[in-house]
């Protein structure tokens, strides 16, 4: 299989991917402080939509997957590593590795892209920088509706990295409803890692 006609294959799969008020309906009572993460939870913190998402990624402290997990019975577990995908993971796997692709046996479409991702009792820790440690009351904001969302200079920051199109396009539009305390950290933050980055500019 070529990589356009795998390409394909995967927008197909993430095609019926849950929306983030399914997970957190399934979520419900789940100790560990989990979030929606990368563009949905910009959409969550702007309050309405302005681009189409091909996924939805959520975060959960690596200690608490097992407890996120057993709302999803049934699941399979591929993981993604540098442009290929392990289907059907052992634990092993999941142990160096921090993105999970939960798919639908039946249909073997995703439905939702889980980070395992750092932590130190109630610190969350970010993954590229483990020197960026910070109060998960710090971290997870929520809507009105109660939907967990990481907070959005989180999301840029890491978004920071590689810029796509569609970064840019949600810096742009985030950019403006970030207030001084957030704008202060996410420069810092970008200096700290991303010295000369052109977000830094604006």
């Amino acid at each position: 299989m070529s990589s356009a006609e795998w390409g394909s294959e995967l927008e197909a799969r993430w095609a019926h991917a849950w929306r983030p008020e399914e997970v957190a309906a399934r979520l419900v009572g789940v100790e560990a402080p989990w979030y929606v993460a990368a563009g949905w939870a910009l959409e969550l913190f702007v309050g309405e939509p302005w681009r189409a998402h091909a996924d939805l990624e959520i975060g959960v402290p690596a200690n608490g997957f097992g407890e996120v997990l057993a709302r999803f019975p049934g699941v399979v577990l591929d993981v993604p590593v540098e442009g290929r995908v392990w289907f059907d993971v052992a634990p092993e796997v999941l142990a160096v590795t921090h993105q999970t692709w939960l798919r639908d046996p039946a249909t073997d479409g995703y439905l939702c892209d889980v980070f395992r991702e750092p932590s130190e009792g109630d610190l969350w820790i970010c993954r590229r920088d483990e020197g960026i440690r910070l109060p998960y009351g710090e971290v997870v904001e929520r809507t009105a509706e109660g939907v967990p969302y990481l907070a959005p200079e989180l999301v840029l920051l890491f978004k920071a990295g590689e810029v796509r199109p569609k970064d840019q396009e949600d810096f742009e539009l985030v950019l403006p409803l970030l207030g001084s305390r957030r704008l202060s950290r996410l420069r810092a933050w970008l200096r700290r890692g991303h010295h000369g980055h052109p977000w830094l500019a604006a």
